[in-house]
């Protein structure tokens, strides 16, 4: 009988750990995700017992113009979908449209022009292929890492649960994770054309996407690698025209950045400037902003460092992190990110209590911070005042900043790092 329970264990951890399994799993959960927003429907819109703090709509004038508007749980869908009729029509986009959605929309111009390509569908088949869009870059983003077959899979999963939390709120940061992972991925295959593709995609849907960027100081050729990336920066800076003017164009990207600015003004996230706020009392946003930069930065004077592969592993680790715990907007559904950089340094680096202890923390705090695994009144008075949700991900990028400057050369190719794959061994991962 237990011989048979172990057949059947072993069975289903080998059906558990098959990509196919995860590209289904991610699928469903896509669909999922939107239909139940979808079937949720409307609700009437009234001033909150609880106003947002910081937040740039927390200002009665704006709040007053969608007292008694219908609203959906699906907002965020809806914002981006008619971002590209405003676009069209030549109305603003950083305006507020009470007869639509709540909230602002603080894109670029670009990602509401792609968005055409679905706004046209009917809000639930949109929602799904947006969903599945987010689920599928995430998933063939990490297949590209230089991780073995077992490791990708056992990524997927660690951040299966965060990337529902973005489905669920109709988010773009499943996309956004997938093309930085995906920039890299291409940058170490020597695609430099996809690789500055996918960057500059993901700078055009969220300013932060540059970030990614500062990996091309890794390879070879980086005199191509600038002049595609400007190549790339004109063409989707320039894609708008097919739908508006240029002086029209030129007016969008004048309001986003006043938008930009007025928002970056409003509040503190989900971030380290939040967490001391909470915690200590100190606000000193710029200078936090500030120290983050100087030390994101710090690791790369190891430039003897640049051709191993354990330290550009780590380097996507901390950048993943660093853009959200950074991030004075970073909300809830944003830590898929985050989540993934941490899950990239837990299985490339050798295995270790510390690093298991602090992953098992991000899985508890962050990624179950908001399901139901904690009672309502522990999420009251414990996880959202006290910004838990980022607290694992801070110490976890202290971890990752600690490793970039002890790891030795060679480290990860040299077997210490198991999950790391050789170079001749990435072809038949990626088929298998």
């Amino acid at each position: 009988m237990a011989d048979t329970q172990i057949s059947v264990l072993k069975k289903i951890q080998s059906l558990a750990m098959r990509p196919g399994t995860l590209l289904v799993l991610y699928i469903v959960g896509a669909v999922f995700a939107a239909v139940q927003l979808y079937s949720m429907g409307f609700h009437m819109y009234s001033f909150p017992v609880h106003p947002f703090p910081s937040d740039i709509m927390n200002v009665p004038e704006k709040m007053a113009l969608f007292e008694g508007k219908q609203l959906t749980e699906y907002n965020n869908y809806l914002i981006f979908k008619y971002s590209f009729y405003h676009l069209g029509d030549g109305t603003n986009l950083y305006g507020l449209y009470p007869d639509r959605h709540w909230d602002y929309y603080k894109y670029s111009p670009t990602f509401a022009l792609l968005m055409g390509m679905i706004a046209w569908m009917p809000n639930v088949i949109g929602m799904c292929i947006w969903n599945i869009l987010n689920a599928l870059a995430v998933f063939f983003a990490v297949r590209l890492l230089p991780l073995t077959r077992k490791a990708q899979m056992w990524l997927l999963w660690f951040v299966a649960m965060e990337l529902l939390t973005c489905m669920q709120n109709m988010q773009s940061n499943g996309l956004m994770c997938g093309l930085m992972i995906a920039g890299y991925g291409c940058m170490q295959n020597g695609k430099v054309l996809w690789a500055t593709l996918w960057l500059a995609l993901a700078t055009y849907i969220k300013p932060y996407g540059a970030i990614g960027f500062c990996l091309f100081l890794f390879y070879p050729g980086k005199i191509r690698f600038i002049l595609f990336a400007i190549l790339w920066a004109v063409i989707l800076g320039a894609l708008p025209l097919l739908a508006t003017t240029w002086p029209k164009l030129l007016w969008q990207y004048r309001n986003w950045k006043d938008l930009v600015i007025a928002d970056a003004a409003s509040s503190v996230g989900l971030s380290v400037a939040g967490w001391l706020e909470t915690w200590f009392g100190i606000s000193a946003r710029a200078g936090v902003t500030l120290a983050g930069i100087v030390l994101f930065l710090v690791p790369f004077i190891r430039y003897r460092m640049y051709k191993d592969e354990l330290y550009r592993l780590l380097t996507v680790a901390s950048m993943l992190i660093w853009v959200i715990i950074f991030n004075h907007k970073a909300e809830s559904p944003t830590f898929v990110i985050a989540v993934a950089g941490v899950g990239i340094w837990l299985f490339a680096m050798p295995r270790s209590n510390m690093r298991t202890a602090l992953a098992i923390f991000v899985f508890t705090f962050t990624c179950m911070a908001t399901t139901d695994l904690f009672p309502p009144y522990v999420k009251e008075h414990l996880i959202y005042p006290y910004k838990m949700k980022a607290f694992p991900c801070i110490l976890a990028w202290v971890a990752v900043f600690a490793d970039l400057l002890t790891i030795k050369p060679g480290m990860g190719i040299a077997g210490d790092g198991p999950e790391i794959v050789k170079p001749q061994q990435r072809k038949e991962t990626a088929i298998n």
